[in-house]
């Protein structure tokens, strides 16, 4: 061989370009040397919207509360006002038909009628009460109160009963010379009357306050009035007896021969006492009143006539220096000639102690009345604590 043969040319090694693996290889390892400066890490970027969704679904929720409040302080609203409205209209026909016993009561009471123009304006006012029911039916009540209502409608029909049955005990009496069963039917009449007011107190009037109470309804009705009405149709528990109502048949059976006088009529001023001591006041000698919490003044009336009574005012005033007058009012709904009635006068201001005070009581005349000078009296007294 020879020198040019031995001599062995590997230029095909550096012609040759870079295996893709060796590539790879520089790809993957990192370039040493100096950096720029390096940006700050990033948050995620999906915070945002979710703190968005977050708001939105508070917003919403708070909607849907205020929404909620809002139907229901309407609906609160709504029931308050339908409960006062019909509370208003029942005021209207309870009154009406309270106004009507109001006026039986004068009419029974009245000087110088016939029976058969008592059965004549009985027989009106049942007629008037006949409207009155009609008026109560044509009510449409809050549905809790449906029973209620029915009670109102059934305490109005006694009524009407009741007078009816009155006139017609009128006309079946009108010639009985038998006073004592003449007043019997009419006092059992009566009594319709005075079961047509239980039954508005106990049925009506404390049941439908009970659930007005329940329902949050307070205040008065939407005429301005209470909430829930009285109606008091009989003005006196006593005309519902015998004793009365033959008194009421014999004036009227008197009056029917004498018109003109009707006999003696009068009422006079028989005591008065401080309870619950039981001190009577005297008017020419001072005494010494001991002031209670419980203190009552009662004053007691006679009817001194021959007559039948009614709505006699009474009034108690107390005169002291220095102190403004205390006036009390009072009044006698009904009373039989002979009989006497107390009439009570309670919570009074506290009054100056040690210093002398006049209790003055007047009893109004009633029509007809001769001598009045028995319906008034003044009480020297001084008040004390013990």
């Amino acid at each position: 061989m020879t020198e040019h043969d031995t001599d062995i040319d590997f230029d095909f090694f550096e012609d040759e370009p870079p295996t893709q693996e060796s590539s790879r290889t520089e790809r993957l390892i990192p370039r040493r040397g100096p950096r720029g400066p390096q940006r700050p890490p990033r948050g995620p970027t999906n915070l945002t919207p979710l703190l968005r969704l977050v708001g939105l679904v508070a917003f919403a929720i708070l909607i849907v509360v205020l929404l909620v409040f809002w139907i229901q302080s309407c609906q609160e609203s709504s029931k308050e006002k339908t409960y006062k409205d019909y509370m208003s209209k029942v005021s209207e026909v309870a009154g009406s038909s309270q106004q009507i016993g109001k006026q039986l009561n004068q009419v029974l009471l009245a000087q110088g009628q016939k029976e058969a123009q008592l059965e004549q304006k009985v027989t009106g006012l049942a007629r008037q009460e006949q409207l009155a029911v009609q008026r109560a039916r044509e009510i449409t009540p809050p549905g809790t109160l449906r029973d209620e209502n029915n009670a109102l409608i059934q305490t109005l029909e006694y009524r009407v009963s009741g007078l009816n049955g009155l006139a017609s005990a009128l006309a079946a009496t009108a010639k009985s010379k038998d006073t004592t069963r003449a007043g019997s039917l009419l006092a059992a009449q009566m009594q319709r009357l005075l079961a047509s007011d239980v039954i508005y107190q106990d049925s009506f009037k404390a049941p439908a306050g009970q659930e007005l109470d329940r329902q949050g309804v307070t205040g008065t009705n939407s005429s301005g009035g209470p909430l829930v009405p009285d109606s008091n149709f009989l003005q006196s528990s006593d005309l519902v007896t015998s004793s009365a109502m033959v008194t009421v048949l014999s004036r009227i059976r008197g009056a029917a021969t004498t018109p003109t006088t009707g006999g003696l009529r009068g009422t006079n001023l028989e005591s008065v006492k401080v309870l619950p001591a039981g001190t009577e006041l005297s008017t020419s000698t001072q005494t010494t009143v001991v002031v209670r919490t419980n203190m009552t003044i009662q004053v007691s009336v006679k009817d001194s006539g021959d007559s039948q009574e009614a709505n006699i005012p009474v009034t108690l005033r107390i005169i002291q220096s220095g102190q403004p007058d205390v006036v009390k009012r009072g009044k006698i709904d009904f009373i039989n000639p002979g009989e006497v009635k107390p009439v009570n006068f309670s919570n009074f201001p506290a009054p100056s102690f040690q210093t002398p005070a006049q209790i003055k009581v007047e009893v109004q005349p009633v029509q007809g009345e001769s001598n009045t000078s028995n319906n008034s009296a003044s009480y020297p007294v001084i008040f004390s604590v013990a």
